[in-house]
C-alpha cells in the first residue's frame, strides 16, 4: 500500500499545479473513490487539500451537485478589494493626481507612475494590494500610461502643468453650470480608395482583403480630412469629413455644424461655450483666421466662446484624442476606406460600452489655403484675453 501511495503522490504533484479548483477536487475525489475506505484521508494527507473539499469533489462525481459547471459555489471567492476597502480608489487617485484629487470631471486623466511603486506605497500605508490590482483599478478609472511626445517646439513649456490646472478648473466650472464643453482636433488625413488600413479584423482563414500594392502620396488620390468635436459632458462625438484642406475656416465650420446639429438640441439656450483645442494645426492659438471665424460664429449665434489651448506638444491629453479618435480607429481597423460614404458609415457606427455615440457628415466645400487676416481685422475682433497666458486662454464675445 505504501508503494501505491508514493506513486500516487508523484503522479498528483505533477498534474495538480496545472488544474483549476474544480478540476483539482474532481481528480482527487476520483482517486479517493478508487481507493475506497480511508481514501479521503489518504488523499488529504498526500495533497494537503481539506477533506471537505475532497468530499465536494466526490459529490460532484456522484452527481449530487446541481451545477458542476461552476468552479466555485455562487458567491464564493474573495471579495473585490474595492468592496472590502471602498476608499482604495480615492487613495490611488490622490496619489496619482494630487492636484485634481481624483475629480471625475478632470479633463486630464494620465499617469507615468509605476503601478509597483504605487502598490508598495499603499502597502506601507496598511493596504493589502498587488501591483496587478492597482493596474486594474487605474484602467477602471480611465487612466492610461502616457509617454513623452516629440515636438518642434522644443522642451516642455515651463507653465505646462499650470496650464493643465487652468484648463481643469475652467472645464469644471462650465460643466457645473451645465454649459457645453467641447474638445476639438483634426484626425490625420486618410486615403480614400482600396488602400491598406492599419490593423486586423476577423476573416475566414486565408482570405485577407486585397488592396492596392502602393499608397504613396499622390495629389490625384482623394483624401478624407476628419475634424472631430467631442462633447465632454454628454459623451457625444461629431465628425465633419472634409474633402480638401485642413484650414481654420474648415475647423470653425465643423464646430458650427456640431452646434446646429447637436449642440442646440442638447443645451437649452446656453450663453457660453468652452472649446479645448491644441496649440497648433487648424485651430492654432496663433491663427488669426481661427479667431476671425470664431468671432463670426459668435456674432451669428449671439453666444460667447471661451477657448483653452493645450500647451505645445501635449495634444494627446486632449479628450477628443482618446475619447473619440481612438475608438474610430479601432472601429475601422483593417478595413479599406473605399469611399467617402464608407468613412461616414464607419465613423457613425462607432460605439463604446461607456455610451459614446458618434455622428458624421461629409463636407464637400473646398477650402482655400493661405487666407490672410489683416491687423485692422484683428483689432475689430471682440477678444478678451485671460490674465494667465492670454495667448492660450481667451474669450470671444458677440459684437454689438
Amino acid at each position: 500500500m505504501n508503494g501505491i501511495i508514493a506513486k500516487l503522490k508523484i503522479k498528483l504533484s505533477g498534474i495538480l499545479p496545472f488544474l483549476n479548483e474544480k478540476q483539482k477536487r474532481l481528480l482527487v475525489g476520483s482517486e479517493a473513490l478508487s481507493i475506497g475506505r480511508g481514501g479521503l484521508k489518504i488523499l488529504s494527507d498526500i495533497t494537503g487539500m481539506d477533506a471537505k473539499t475532497i468530499r465536494r469533489g466526490i459529490n460532484d462525481i456522484k452527481g449530487k451537485k446541481k451545477d458542476i459547471s461552476r468552479i466555485r459555489i455562487q458567491g464564493g471567492g474573495r471579495k473585490k478589494i474595492t468592496d472590502q476597502n471602498p476608499e482604495i480608489e480615492k487613495a490611488i487617485e490622490d496619489l496619482i493626481e494630487p492636484d485634481t484629487r481624483g475629480d471625475p470631471e478632470s479633463p486630464l486623466r494620465w499617469t507615468l507612475k509605476s503601478v509597483r511603486n504605487i502598490a508598495d506605497f499603499l502597502q506601507s500605508e496598511g493596504y493589502e494590494i498587488s501591483h496587478q490590482t492597482v493596474a486594474s483599478i487605474l484602467h477602471s478609472l480611465e487612466y492610461s500610461l502616457q509617454g513623452n511626445r516629440k515636438t518642434k517646439e522644443g522642451n516642455n513649456h515651463p507653465d505646462r502643468d499650470s496650464q493643465f490646472k487652468h484648463i481643469n478648473k475652467t472645464v469644471k466650472k462650465f460643466l457645473s453650470l451645465k454649459l457645453p464643453v467641447i474638445s476639438v482636433d483634426t484626425k490625420k488625413k486618410e486615403l480614400v480608395g482600396n488602400y491598406k488600413n492599419t490593423g486586423k479584423e476577423w476573416k475566414n482563414k486565408g482570405m485577407p482583403i486585397n488592396v492596392n500594392d502602393h499608397d504613396f502620396p499622390d495629389q490625384s488620390v482623394p483624401k478624407a480630412v476628419p475634424y472631430g468635436v467631442y462633447d465632454i459632458g454628454n459623451n457625444i462625438g461629431w465628425v465633419s469629413v472634409g474633402i480638401s484642406s485642413d484650414t481654420a475656416e474648415f475647423a470653425v465650420d465643423s464646430i458650427k455644424y456640431w452646434w446646429n446639429k447637436i449642440g442646440k438640441k442638447k443645451y437649452s439656450k446656453p450663453k457660453k461655450i468652452l472649446i479645448c483645442a491644441d496649440s497648433g494645426g487648424s485651430n492654432s492659438y496663433r491663427s488669426r483666421l481661427w479667431k476671425k471665424k470664431l468671432q463670426e460664429f459668435c456674432d451669428s449665434e449671439k453666444i460667447q466662446i471661451s477657448v483653452c489651448h493645450f500647451p505645445p506638444g501635449t495634444s494627446k491629453w486632449n479628450k477628443v484624442e482618446h475619447r473619440l479618435f481612438s475608438f474610430i480607429s479601432i472601429n475601422w481597423r483593417g478595413k479599406p476606406l473605399l469611399t467617402y460614404q464608407t468613412i461616414i458609415n464607419l465613423i457613425s457606427s462607432t460605439r463604446t460600452k461607456a455610451g459614446l455615440t458618434v455622428q458624421a457628415k461629409l463636407n464637400k466645400k473646398t477650402y482655400e489655403k493661405g487666407i490672410k487676416v489683416s491687423k485692422i481685422e484683428m483689432e475689430n475682433l471682440n477678444i478678451y484675453k485671460d490674465k494667465f497666458h492670454g495667448e492660450w486662454n481667451y474669450t470671444i464675445k458677440p459684437r454689438k
